[in-house]
C-alpha cells in the first residue's frame, strides 16, 4: 500500500503485531456497506463515472458472497479487512477498484465501519434486553402475591413478594435499555469523508453518504471524527452496567437454588452435574453470567486505558479498540439469552419461600409501625420497644407472633390483641402500599404498566 515510500516490506514481527485481519474481519459487512455508500456519492458528484460505480457495486456483491460462503482469500500481509476487500475488488474489476479510495482515508473508513458495527450491536442487544424484560414481567404477573423474604446484608429484613423482586430487575433492565438507546442516538453521526484528519479537497457530499448509511448526519469536526472512540466507550459502559445487573440476578439464582435456601429449581437444560458427585445440580448458567461480567467490565477498562494518553488525532494504539468491544457484545448477548432462559425456566417453591418470608423476625418493623400508629409512640421509642420484644422472642425460641399478649405486655403494657393482625408476613407485605412498595396490589398495577409498555 505504501510501496512508493518504502523500499522494503515489514519484518515478520512487524507484520504480526500490525495485522488486525484476525479480528476486524467481523466488520466485513459494514466495510462493504460503507464503500458502496462512498462509491455512490463519488459517482453522484462526478468524481468517478457511473460505469466505475456500477463495477464497484458488482464487485462488492461478489466479494460479499465469497465472504459469506467462506471462500474469501484473507491475507494477513494486507493487514486488515479494509485492505483485503479493496485488494480483492481491484483484482476483480481493475482500475475502477483503485478509484474507490478517492476522498477517504483508512482512518475515517475504520471509524465509520466501527460505528456501523457498534450501532448494529446496540440494536441487537436492545432487542435481547426487551426479551429479558418480558421474561421478568411474565414471572411478576404470575407471582404478584407470592411471599418471599426481602433481604438487606443477605439477612432477612421484611417480607416481600416474588413479583416485586422480579420487577426490581425489570426496572434495572429498563434503564439499561434506555442507555443503549441513548448511546445509539449520540453515536449516530457519520465520520466518512473526514479523510485522514483534515477532510478532503474533493467536492464530496458527506450529508449524502451519512444519509445512505442511516446516520442522522455527518460528524462536524474532522479531527474528532477520526480521533474519538467515546461511542465505543459508551457502548462498553452500557454493556458493563447491564452485565452487572444480570450478574446480581445470577448470584441470587446461585443462592436460591442451593439446598440451604431451596427457593427455586432450574431444569436439566440450565444446570450441570459433577464428574464425581452424582447428586450435584450446579447452576452453571448463572455462574457463567456472573463470570462473563468480569470480561465485559475488563473490556471497558481496557479501552479507557488505551485512549487516555492519545494526543489528537489517530494513533495505531486505536487498533486495540475492537477486540474488547467484539468480545463484550458477544458475552453480553450470551448473558442476556441465558438470563431470559433461566427466568422462564425457574420453578419457585412457594411453601419454602413463604416460610422463609417470616423468618428472622421479619415483621419487627410492622410491630414498630403499629406502636407508632396505635399508641402514638415516637418511632425511636417504638424501635426500642420492638427491639426488646424481639430479644425476648429470640430468648424463648419463637417468632414475634409466637409470643403471647401477656408476654408482650410485660415490655409495653398498652399493647392490645389487634397487634397480631400486623405480624403475619402476608399482612406485612400487603401493608406496604406506598408508591413503589411491595404490596401485591401495587405489584399488579406495575405489571399491567409494564405489559402495556412492552406490548
Amino acid at each position: 500500500m505504501w510501496g512508493g515510500r518504502y523500499a522494503e516490506g515489514p519484518s515478520a514481527i512487524m507484520r504480526e503485531i500490525n495485522a488486525s485481519i484476525g479480528f476486524d474481519r467481523k466488520m466485513w459487512q459494514q466495510d462493504i456497506r460503507g464503500s458502496l455508500a462512498h462509491a455512490g456519492m463519488l459517482a453522484h458528484v462526478g468524481i468517478i463515472s457511473a460505469d466505475d460505480e456500477a463495477a464497484i457495486r458488482q464487485g462488492m456483491e461478489t466479494i460479499a458472497k465469497e465472504i459469506a460462503e467462506g471462500r474469501f482469500p484473507f491475507d494477513e500481509t494486507l493487514e486488515d479487512i479494509h485492505l483485503n476487500i479493496e485488494a480483492r475488488l481491484t483484482e476483480r474489476i481493475g482500475e475502477a477498484g483503485k478509484r474507490l479510495h478517492t476522498g477517504r482515508s483508512r482512518n475515517d473508513q475504520v471509524a465509520t465501519d466501527f460505528r456501523l458495527w457498534v450501532r448494529d450491536a446496540l440494536d441487537g442487544l436492545a432487542a435481547q434486553i426487551e426479551d429479558c424484560l418480558r421474561a421478568f414481567v411474565s414471572v411478576a404477573a404470575e407471582h404478584t402475591g407470592t411471599l418471599m423474604p426481602g433481604f438487606t446484608h443477605l439477612q432477612p429484613a421484611q417480607p416481600t413478594t416474588l413479583g416485586h423482586h422480579m420487577l426490581a430487575y425489570t426496572e434495572m433492565l429498563s434503564r439499561d435499555l434506555g442507555r443503549f438507546r441513548d448511546a445509539r442516538t449520540r453515536m449516530n453521526e457519520c465520520p466518512l469523508g473526514a479523510a485522514a484528519l483534515c477532510g478532503t479537497g474533493f467536492p464530496i457530499d458527506r450529508h449524502m453518504t451519512a444519509a445512505s448509511l442511516g446516520f442522522d448526519g455527518p460528524t462536524r469536526n474532522s479531527l474528532d471524527s477520526v480521533a474519538s472512540r467515546d461511542f465505543a466507550l459508551e457502548f462498553l459502559s452500557a454493556c458493563a452496567i447491564c452485565a452487572t445487573h444480570l450478574s446480581r440476578f445470577a448470584e441470587e439464582i446461585v443462592i436460591w437454588t442451593s439446598p440451604a435456601f431451596g427457593f427455586i429449581r432450574l431444569g436439566d437444560g440450565l444446570t450441570t452435574g459433577s464428574s464425581i458427585m452424582p447428586q450435584k445440580r450446579n447452576p452453571d448458567a448463572a455462574e457463567l453470567v456472573r463470570g462473563k461480567t468480569g470480561r465485559i467490565n475488563g473490556a471497558l477498562i481496557g479501552l479507557l486505558t488505551v485512549m487516555k494518553g492519545l494526543a489528537l488525532t489517530y494513533a495505531k494504539d486505536m487498533q486495540e479498540d475492537k477486540e474488547g468491544v467484539f468480545d463484550a457484545a458477544q458475552s453480553l448477548s450470551l448473558c442476556l439469552a441465558a438470563t431470559a432462559a433461566m427466568v422462564r425456566d425457574m420453578k419457585p417453591d412457594l411453601a419454602r419461600m413463604a416460610a422463609a418470608a417470616g423468618a428472622g423476625f421479619s415483621t419487627a418493623t410492622d410491630l414498630a409501625d403499629w406502636l407508632v400508629r396505635e399508641l402514638k409512640m415516637p418511632f425511636r421509642d417504638a424501635h426500642h420497644v420492638t427491639g426488646r420484644i424481639v430479644a425476648k422472642a429470640e430468648q424463648m425460641g419463637v417468632d414475634i407472633s409466637g409470643l403471647t399478649l401477656v408476654e408482650m405486655q410485660e415490655i409495653e403494657p398498652r399493647i392490645t390483641t389487634s397487634v397480631f393482625g400486623v405480624l403475619s408476613p402476608a399482612a406485612s407485605a400487603a401493608s406496604r402500599t406506598s408508591f413503589g412498595g411491595t404490596a401485591p396490589s401495587n405489584v399488579a398495577r406495575m405489571v399491567k404498566e409494564w405489559q402495556e409498555k412492552l406490548a
